[in-house]
Formats: C-alpha cells, sequence, structure tokens
C-alpha cells in the first residue's frame, strides 16, 4: 500500500516520548511514500527514552502542534512512553488537535500508553481499543472496551482509531497505519 500524497501528524509532548515509537512509524511512513511531521507543544528538542527510564537521543519536532491544521493531515499518530503521554493529556492544544481528527472522521493511531491522551478527550467511548495493560481501567471507565490484541482497528464512532499494546508490536501497528491511510 503507498501513501504517497499522503500526510501524518506524529504528535509528542517534549519529554519521556518512547523512541522506537516515534521513529519506527515515522519510517514506515516515509517508506510507504508519505510525508510524516512530528509535532510537539514546543519547538525545543523533544527528549525520547528507551522502556520509559532511560534517555536517548532528542529529536527536534518539525513544527508545534498549535501550528498544524487538521485539514493538512489525513491521520494522527500518538507514540507512547509513560511521561509523553501523561503530559500530552494535559496539554489543551493537543487534545484539541486529537479531538479535531476524529471529528473530521480521519484516522487516529495510539500506541502503549499514547490511548491515555484518548481517555482524556473522551474519544474511547463506544470503542474497542488495546493499549499498554495498565491503562486497561482508565479506558474501561472512559466508556471503551479494552482487548489484548496486537493491533485494533476500531472503525465505530465515525473514525478510524488504530491501537497497540507496546514496542513488539510496531510492525502490526505501522503495516494498520500504511494500509487504513493508504486506503482513504
Amino acid at each position: 500500500m503507498s501513501l504517497e500524497g499522503k500526510s501524518i501528524a506524529i504528535i509528542t509532548s517534549q519529554v519521556g516520548v518512547e523512541k522506537v515509537e516515534l521513529t519506527s512509524p515515522r519510517e514506515a511512513i516515509i517508506s510507504a511514500g508519505g510525508r510524516a511531521v512530528h509535532a510537539a507543544p514546543a519547538s525545543d528538542d523533544v527528549q525520547s527514552m528507551v522502556g520509559d527510564v532511560d534517555k536517548d537521543e532528542t529529536f527536534a519536532p518539525d513544527a508545534t502542534i498549535a501550528d498544524l491544521s487538521v485539514d493538512d493531515f489525513d491521520a494522527v499518530v500518538i507514540p507512547g512512553g509513560t511521561v509523553n503521554a501523561d503530559t500530552l493529556r494535559l496539554d489543551d492544544t493537543a487534545l484539541g488537535f486529537i479531538k479535531a481528527f476524529a471529528a473530521a472522521g480521519k484516522p487516529i493511531a495510539a500506541i502503549c500508553h499514547g490511548p491515555w491522551a484518548l481517555v482524556e478527550t473522551g474519544l474511547t467511548r463506544g470503542k474497542t481499543l488495546t493499549s499498554y495493560p495498565s491503562l486497561r481501567t482508565d479506558i474501561v471507565n472512559a466508556g471503551g472496551q479494552w482487548v489484548d490484541e496486537t493491533v485494533k482497528h476500531c472503525t465505530a464512532e465515525g473514525f478510524d482509531l488504530i491501537t497497540s499494546r507496546n514496542p513488539d508490536d510496531l510492525e502490526a501497528f505501522n503495516a494498520t497505519i500504511v494500509d487504513v491511510v493508504g486506503q482513504r
């Protein structure tokens, strides 16, 4: 499947993103011919982590989330990392950007702790999704149905939601993003 002519935003906070959950989807999007734009709340470098505890390299975001418009993108990806996801769920600009994708009927993809932002927006209500297991109670309490699957693609509630549990699921997560966005 080709992503030729497609643009996908990848949003993170400034700190705590799980490195491979940022880099692997970005590489998959670009390899499929798409454009990947990494955005964060500020233009400062983003500190990545490995295993949520070890600092790794930093990444300069391509843009700030506030500078982006949902109209310019075909989908949004929300990587995990506990601190990353917990910080994003407190950022009104990021939450508004995510909600705009759902309102426009555009795909949202989230992996590991990334679905925490979806809990905060109310977008898990009526959806079946997966995540890192510690989010299960939050997702259920927010009206979602949690499943333990490598990747879950749910089309209920008017938008595509693609979720995965952890970095071990990245191959399936990336393939599903490319497939779903490529068919639109």
